[in-house]
């Protein structure tokens, strides 16, 4: 997987897989949740249009300045390169979401290759995932959707790669709360006609808090896609850094353990991490 960060912070990305890692092996020791799959063919933790909004999920203090960092936060942000008009948010979202060349060599682009532009995946008050227009804090919202076909006795894999740009740390900041708890509100969640997600455990954890040592903010997600009689497991990375959210899900498939595929959704994580950090850190 290519690191976009030029070569400044080699080792990092791998132990923000490790941590991450770390985390699902601790949700698989769990009980049952639930959440969505916007999520499988379009995750977006940064829809806040549809959820209602919750208590702090226990984040640092965020500024309320699109271009502030928080006080406690692995990065910094130059507040020259973030964000400020709806262009600047789609290019930035370009830039950063993963395309299929990005998961491997073997991976190739979903028939539908990405989300609808300028909406977002929002959790309706049915838990029916759905895509509206972008509301207010959102500059822009990018999810691309790519696929490993199966062979060798496999099934075949579907993975998704979101990027939402808000307009405010604190707005990114919210919405990761209530990505938190929308498994409270809705204990299944309804994708498509005959698709479902149950099952699902989410654990979150702030910059300084267990093992996160590389994000604002991280929700570790898993549980179960559940299309027609056929179950397979399922997981959803969210991460924030300032103003940005990226959330990545593994839809699994017959013959691949739950190791094997926590390994492509936090190795994805992290060269999404390392891309925002060289489109918008400061320069050394």
């Amino acid at each position: 997987m290519d690191d976009n960060a030029g070569g400044r912070r080699v080792a990092w990305p791998w132990r923000v897989a490790a941590s991450v890692a770390g985390m699902a092996v601790v949700l698989g020791g769990c009980g049952s949740g639930d959440n969505d799959d916007d999520k499988a063919d379009e995750p977006n933790p940064s829809a806040s249009s549809g959820s209602a909004a919750p208590a702090s999920s226990g984040s640092p203090s965020a500024s309320a300045t699109g271009g502030d960092s928080t006080s406690l936060s692995p990065f910094r942000a130059d507040p020259a390169r973030v964000p400020r008009t709806k262009q600047q948010a789609e290019a930035l979202a370009a830039a950063v979401a993963l395309g299929p060349e990005a998961w491997g060599a073997d991976f190739r682009a979903q028939r539908q290759a990405t989300s609808t532009p300028r909406t977002v995946a929002v959790l309706d008050e049915q838990c029916r995932w759905e895509r509206r227009p972008l509301p207010g804090t959102v500059l822009a919202s990018l999810s691309r959707y790519s696929e490993l076909p199966g062979a060798g006795g496999k099934g075949e894999i579907k993975v998704t790669a979101a990027v939402t740009v808000h307009t405010t740390v604190l707005d990114a900041d919210d919405q990761m709360s209530t990505t938190l708890e929308e498994p409270l509100r809705c204990r299944e969640q309804q994708v498509r006609t005959d698709e479902r997600i149950s099952g699902l455990m989410s654990t979150g954890t702030a910059y300084g808090q267990g093992n996160n040592n590389y994000a604002d903010d991280q929700v570790v997600e898993m549980g179960y896609y559940l299309t027609g009689t056929a179950k397979q497991r399922y997981f959803w990375f969210v991460t924030r850094l300032g103003t940005v959210t990226l959330a990545v899900s593994v839809k699994g498939a017959k013959g691949y353990t739950d190791s094997e595929l926590n390994q492509y959704g936090s190795q994805a994580s992290s060269t999404m991490l390392s891309r925002v950090e060289f489109e918008l850190g400061e320069k050394n």
